[in-house]
């Protein structure tokens, strides 16, 4: 079995929200202030192409994935 883990660097998030728009399931919002909420590290099969879609739009470059279906380190 692959897994795919995600990490996020609140200090560069500037909190647009497109990951949470984008994948709803695998990302939230701080209600406080407004930064990237990380769910689940490892997203389930079912939300791996919305992580991976989220990380391409993300304006800031603040989530990063690892993993068998990523290009990235």
């Amino acid at each position: 079995m692959t897994t795919t883990h995600l990490r996020v660097d609140r200090e560069r998030c500037i909190g647009a929200g497109m990951c949470a728009l984008t994948a709803p399931e695998v990302f939230d919002q701080d209600p406080d202030d407004g930064r990237v909420l990380l769910l689940h590290t490892d997203p389930p099969t079912a939300h791996r192409q919305a992580a991976q879609l989220a990380v391409g739009v993300c304006p800031s470059g603040a989530i990063t994935l690892h993993g068998p279906e990523s290009s990235g380190p």
